[in-house]
C-alpha cells in the first residue's frame, strides 16, 4: 500500500512540475536556513564544552562600586590565587593564575613571529584539558620553559619535533620547548592561546611583584579554578565573596569588592553584567536566530499548504472516486502525508546541497568554522526527525482538508470549495508577509543603529593614524632617534608613545581627591600615560587650557582631563585646579573635548592623561599626508627594524581598529539581511504559485471580460488587487510588532538612534512593489491570452 502511495505521489509531482518545483525549492530554502541556524546555535551552546572539566571550571571575578555604580570585572589581584589555596584549599582541585593572552615575539634562530599567549601556572593544561601531541603536560613546572600550540610549532619547526629546542620570548627571555599541544577549537574561550609560558618566569621577570607594598590593590590578572568533585559552585562562591575585603586596606573598603565564581558554562552566552547582576549576553542572539529560523521554515511550510489547498478542486474528483471505491479517510490522509514526505525528502536533499554551497560564505560572515556533522548520528537523527516534523506541519492541513471532501457532491459536479475556502490561504499569506516585513524593518534598524554610532564624533583625527604595539623596550630606548629619522624621511608628521591604544584604555586608577569631593565617593578614572607629542599626533581638541610641553618641567605632575571628567568632578573652572593622587599633588593644565575611546554606543567615560613615567607599550604615528602610504609604511618598517631587530613589524590603522567595535552588530545585521532576503524569496515563491493558480482558475472569466471590452490594465488590476490587499494587511500588523521589539532592542544602547516612520513606509512600499512584480508576470500573461482559446470549450 505504501508503495502505491509513493507511486501516486511521484506521478502527481511529475504531472505538476511547476508547482512541484515551487514547493521543493521553497521548502529547501526554509530547511537550509534552519540547518544553518541549527549549526550556528549548536556551535554557540557547545562553546567550551570540549573541556573535560567544563562543569567544574570557573573564573574568579569581582563586583566593585565605582562612580556610584557597581562594575563587574575579571581582572583580580595576583595574591588572590595563593590566598584561595591557603584559606579555601579543600574546595578547589586547581587554582591557576594567568596573565592575559597578549602578543609576544617568539624567536627561534633568525625566525621571529608575534604570537598570543599567557604566562600561566602549571596546572592549566590539566584543568583546561589540553591535548598534548608531544612533550609533557607538566612542562610549565620549569620556569624557563614554553609550550607551543600545534600551528605555532609547525610555523617555526615544520615537521620536526620542537621539544627541547631553545627559543626566546621578546628577545630577552630564554626558554626551552617542553611540549606541543593541539590547537584549541574555534568555539573556545582559549582559542587565541597560541603558546603557554610559566607564571614563575613572569614573576622572575617582574621583581616588583615581590616588592609591591600593596599587592591587593592592582587588578591586572586572571584567576581560574577547578572545584573539587564534592564542592558546590554557588556555596563556594558565597564562601569566598569577602576574601578581598579581609586583605585590602581600610581606605579601599568603600569600593565594596565582592569576589565570586563565574562558571565556564556562563562565560560565552551570559557574559554581560549590569549593576552587579547578570543580564544576558550572546544568548539573546541565540534566541533571535532560533526564532528567525523557525519563522523562515514556517514560511516555506505555508507555501506548501497554500498551494496544496489551492489546487484542491483539481484533486476533488480523485478524492471522490477513491472514497466511492472504498477508501476511508485515514487512507487518504496517509496518501497525502506520503506526498508531503516525498516533497520534504527531496527538499532536504536540495537543502543539504544549498548548505554545502553557502556554508563557506556563512562562516565568513558569522566568524565561525562550522561544518556539517556527517559522522554525528545525532545530526542525522535530528535531520530525519526535522524532516518528518516539517512533513507533518506542511502536510497536515492539506491532508485533513482534501480527505474531508464528500464523494457524492464531487462526482455529481456540485462540489465547490466555497466562498470561505480561501480564507485560511489568505491568512497564511498575511502571516508570511508579516514575518518578512518585520525582518526587513529589523534589518534596516540594525544598520541604522550601526551607522548612527559610526557617525558619532570621535573627538580626534583618525585619518592616517597607525598604532604599533611594542613587545620589547628597544624602540622606547631609542625613541628620539626613531622620531628624528622618521621625520627626516618625510614618512610621518608626528609620533608619540602611550600606555594604551587610541581606541581603548587598558588602565584605570583611583586615589584622586579634588576640591568638593564627597569623602564617601569611590571614584575610578580611566588613565593613560602619554609622551609629549601625543595630543599633536592624534589631533585632540582642547576646550580649555594647553597641551603637555617640554618647556614646563612641572608638567611631570600635570594632568589633562576630558570634559566627562570635569563634569563628573563638578569643577566649574578646572584649569589650574589642584588634585592629589595617592597623596601626590597634581595640577590640571588642560581640558580636551570628549574623545570616543571605548564603546561607540555608551556615554563617554572620564579619563585622565599624564606624562609617561616608564616604557610606552604603544607607539602612535601620524602618516605624512604628502607621502604615499605604502612608501611611508616601508620607511617606518626600515627604521623600526633598525632599532628593534628582533621584532616583526606589525601595525594597525586606527580607523580599522575603530571599525572592529561594530563587529557584533554588523555580523548580526548581515546574517539578518541574509535570512530576510531568503524569507522574501520564499514568500514570493508562494505568491507566484498562488497567482499562477488563480490565473488558471479564472481563465474563462478573463476571456469573457476581454470579449466584453476589458483592457489588459483592468485585468491586471483585478488579478493583483487581492494579493495587494493581503500585503497591506501584513504591513498594518507588522508595524506595531516590529516597533515593540525594536524599541526593546535599542534600549540596551545608551547612545541610540530613533526609529524613523520612513523605515516602516519604505519597508511596506518595498513589500508591495515586490508583490506586484511577482504577481504581475502571471496576471499580465493571463490577461494577454487569446479569449477564443479560453472560451472555445464553452
Amino acid at each position: 500500500m505504501l508503495r502505491n502511495y509513493l507511486k501516486i505521489a511521484f506521478r502527481n509531482l511529475a504531472k505538476n512540475k511547476g508547482y512541484g518545483f515551487i514547493n521543493i525549492t521553497g521548502l529547501a530554502m526554509g530547511m537550509a536556513v534552519a540547518i544553518l541556524i541549527g549549526l550556528w546555535i549548536y556551535d554557540e551552546i557547545s562553546y567550551d564544552r570540549f573541556h573535560k572539566n567544563y562543569g567544574r571550571v570557573a573564573q574568579i571575578m569581582q563586583h566593585q562600586t565605582y562612580n556610584g555604580q557597581i562594575g563587574t570585572q575579571s581582572a583580580v589581584p595576583f595574591p588572590l590565587g595563593p590566598e584561595l589555596k591557603k584559606s579555601y584549599g579543600s574546595d578547589f582541585k586547581y587554582v591557576v593564575r594567568s596573565t592575559w593572552s597578549n602578543r609576544h615575539v617568539l624567536a627561534f634562530g633568525e625566525k621571529k613571529l608575534a604570537k598570543s599567549g599567557p604566562y600561566i601556572e602549571p596546572d592549566a593544561p590539566e584543568m583546561l584539558t589540553v591535548k598534548m601531541l608531544s612533550g609533557t603536560v607538566e612542562g610549565l613546572n620549569d620556569p624557563h620553559s614554553i609550550m607551543l600550540s600545534e600551528s605555532v610549532a609547525k610555523a617555526f619547526f615544520g615537521d620536526k619535533d620542537p621539544v627541547d629546542q631553545l627559543m626566546k620570548i621578546d628577545n630577552r627571555l630564554d626558554v626551552k620547548v617542553t611540549g606541543v599541544y593541539e590547537d584549541m577549537p574555534h568555539n573556545s574561550t582559549f582559542r587565541g592561546m597560541q603558546f603557554m609560558a610559566p607564571w614563575s618566569l613572569y614573576e622572575i621577570d617582574s621583581p616588583w611583584m615581590k616588592t609591591n607594598d600593596d599587592p591587593w590593590r592592582s587588578n591586572s590578572y586572571q584567576t581560574f579554578v577547578q572545584l573539587n568533585d564534592n564542592s558546590d559552585i554557588e556555596k563556594v562562591s558565597a564562601k569566598i565573596k569577602d576574601i578581598k575585603v579581609k586583605n585590602i586596606r581600610p581606605e579601599q573598603l568603600k569600593y565594596k569588592p565582592e569576589v565570586f565564581l563565574n562558571p565556564m558554562s556562563e562565560w560565552h552566552l551570559y557574559s554581560e553584567f549590569k549593576d552587579g547582576k547578570r543580564v544576558g549576553g550572546l544568548i539573546e542572539f541565540v534566541w533571535l536566530f532560533g526564532i528567525i529560523g523557525s519563522f523562515v521554515l514556517l514560511l516555506a511550510c505555508i507555501n506548501f499548504m497554500n498551494l496544496s489547498t489551492a489546487r484542491s478542486e483539481k484533486r476533488a474528483k480523485e478524492v471522490g472516486i477513491r472514497k466511492a471505491i472504498g477508501s476511508v479517510r485515514k487512507q487518504l490522509i496517509v496518501q497525502f502525508f506520503s506526498e508531503s514526505l516525498i516533497v520534504v525528502a527531496l527538499a532536504f536533499v536540495l537543502a543539504m546541497v544549498l548548505v554545502l554551497l553557502i556554508l563557506p560564505q556563512f562562516n565568513d560572515v558569522a566568524d565561525k568554522k562550522l561544518e556539517i556533522l556527517w559522522a554525528n548520528p545525532l545530526f542525522w537523527l535530528a535531520g530525519i526527525g526535522f524532516s518528518l516534523l516539517t512533513a507533518m506541519i506542511a502536510g497536515s492541513y492539506p491532508a485533513l482538508y482534501l480527505s474531508s471532501f464528500q464523494p457524492v457532491k464531487v462526482l455529481k459536479g456540485t462540489f465547490k470549495a466555497g466562498r470561505f475556502a480561501a480564507i485560511p490561504r489568505k491568512a497564511l499569506v498575511v502571516v508570511q508577509f508579516t514575518v518578512s516585513i518585520i525582518l526587513i524593518i529589523g534589518t534596516t534598524v540594525v544598520f541604522q543603529q550601526i551607522q548612527f554610532a559610526k557617525n558619532r564624533p570621535v573627538g580626534y583625527d583618525r585619518n592616517g593614524l597607525i598604532v604599533i604595539s611594542l613587545s620589547t623596550p628597544d624602540i622606547h630606548n631609542h625613541f628620539d632617534a626613531v622620531k628624528d629619522e622618521l621625520k627626516k624621511s618625510g614618512a610621518i608628521a608626528e609620533i608619540a608613545e602611550s600606555g594604551s591604544p587610541t581606541t581603548e584604555t587598558w588602565s584605570s586608577t583611583s586615589g584622586f581627591v579634588w576640591k568638593g569631593k564627597d569623602p564617601s565617593l569611590s571614584a575610578d578614572f580611566n588613565f593613560n600615560e602619554v609622551s609629549h607629542d601625543y595630543g599633536k599626533t592624534i589631533g585632540w581638541r582642547f576646550k580649555d587650557g594647553r597641551d603637555f610641553s617640554k618647556e614646563f618641567s612641572t608638567d611631570s605632575s600635570a594632568l589633562i582631563v576630558n570634559e566627562a571628567a570635569v563634569k563628573f568632578m563638578g569643577l566649574k573652572d578646572p584649569v589650574g585646579e589642584m588634585l592629589t593622587w595617592n597623596g601626590k599633588p597634581m595640577k590640571i593644565i588642560g581640558v580636551t573635548k570628549d574623545m570616543l575611546i571605548q564603546s561607540p554606543y555608551a556615554p563617554i567615560v572620564p579619563i585622565f592623561y599624564s606624562l609617561s613615567s616608564g616604557d610606552g607599550s604603544i607607539v602612535t604615528l601620524k602618516l605624512n599626508p604628502q607621502t604615499n602610504s605604502s612608501t611611508a609604511l616601508a620607511q617606518i618598517e626600515d627604521v623600526f627594524k633598525k632599532y628593534d631587530t628582533g621584532s616583526p613589524f606589525e601595525y594597525n590603522f586606527v580607523d580599522e581598529q575603530y571599525a572592529t567595535k561594530f563587529f557584533n552588530e554588523e555580523r548580526i545585521g548581515k546574517l539578518t539581511t541574509f535570512f530576510s532576503i531568503l524569507a522574501i524569496i520564499i514568500s514570493c515563491l508562494g505568491i507566484f504559485g498562488l497567482a499562477s493558480f488563480t490565473a488558471e482558475q479564472r481563465t474563462k472569466e478573463i476571456g469573457v471580460r476581454k470579449v466584453l471590452g476589458a483592457s489588459v490594465t483592468n485585468l491586471w488590476r483585478m488579478l493583483s488587487t487581492d494579493f495587494v490587499v493581503l500585503v497591506i494587511i501584513s504591513c498594518i500588523i507588522s508595524t506595531p510588532i516590529a516597533l515593540y521589539f525594536l524599541n526593546g532592542w535599542l534600549q540596551k544602547y545608551e547612545y541610540r538612534t530613533e526609529i524613523s516612520p520612513w523605515i516602516f513606509i519604505f519597508a511596506s512600499l518595498g513589500a508591495l512593489i515586490i508583490t506586484l512584480m511577482t504577481v504581475s508576470y502571471q496576471s499580465i500573461r493571463a490577461a494577454l491570452l487569446d479569449p477564443v482559446k479560453s472560451l472555445r470549450s464553452e
